[in-house]
């Protein structure tokens, strides 16, 4: 199993779609990039610790590659927008790649220049080295899941569908 993780915006919808991507062993929400340890929701939101709301996601490299996730995490926000995604605004709703890796570094470099090749706008995303991820609380996690909901409004919009229709 190989680890990748990703700030798209507000964890729940991302998480969501990750979640349907095949070759997808396990996700979980959670904070990441920020400097105080243990983190809560609370804490991250109020913009002073530095935390992106990220997605870990455990995966088979053997059934779905690193650029595979790449092109899921590009197609499901929009990576121009300076800490934000629709309506939510701040620091920690980031668009993000935490690498764990220097091949995971590299391919994300890589990914991000052929997107900007032939976007119009600035990408914004930032590539980090992944430091440590703090697990968000029970209720965050599967949040859309426990709900009865496949995706949220935000997620949907954004992505319109371009993941579920990437040749994973």
């Amino acid at each position: 199993m190989a680890k990748a993780t990703f700030g798209a915006g507000c964890f729940w919808g991302v998480e969501a779609e990750f979640r349907n991507v095949p070759g997808v062993k396990a996700t979980a929400v959670g904070y990441l990039g920020g400097t105080l340890t243990n983190p809560t929701y609370r804490d991250v939101c109020t913009g002073r610790t530095g935390h992106a709301e990220v997605v870990q996601v455990e995966y088979d490299p053997d059934q779905v590659s690193y650029d595979d996730l790449l092109n899921a995490f590009w197609n499901l926000h929009d990576p121009t927008t300076l800490n934000r995604q629709g309506p939510d605004v701040g620091t920690q709703y980031r668009s993000a790649i935490f690498f764990h890796s220097p091949e995971q570094e590299a391919a994300a470099t890589a990914s991000k220049q052929r997107r900007q090749a032939v976007s119009s706008k600035t990408i914004v995303t930032e590539i980090t080295p992944a430091s440590e991820f703090f697990p968000a609380e029970d209720y965050h996690q599967r949040y859309l899941e426990k709900r009865g909901l496949a995706t949220c409004r935000i997620t949907d919009s954004a992505s319109q569908g371009a993941l579920r229709s990437t040749t994973l």
